[in-house]
């Protein structure tokens, strides 16, 4: 077994109030930023030991589906790196 780290990026769908991003937003506005859109995004790591690269990106996959991530509201990735 080797030990992985599986990075999961949650963050809302396109469409979907991010009221974080847009207070955010506007406080960089006022501090001069230009910018067009500002989304916020939730990241967890988790490392795990796995056979392969892709058990372990699998196992991170259904940690998103089944509870880092609501897959009405949420988009989210997972990418995986040995330890």
């Amino acid at each position: 077994m080797t030990t992985y780290t599986a990075t999961v990026t949650v963050r809302l769908k396109r469409g979907v109030l991010d009221p974080e991003a847009e207070t955010t937003k506007r406080a960089l506005e006022r501090l001069g930023f230009e910018l067009e859109t500002l989304r916020s995004a939730d990241q967890f790591e988790v490392d795990l030991d796995a056979p392969s690269a892709d058990e372990a990106a699998d196992r991170a996959d259904e940690m998103a589906e089944r509870l880092l991530a609501n897959p009405t509201i949420h988009d989210y990735e997972v990418e995986v790196a040995e330890a």
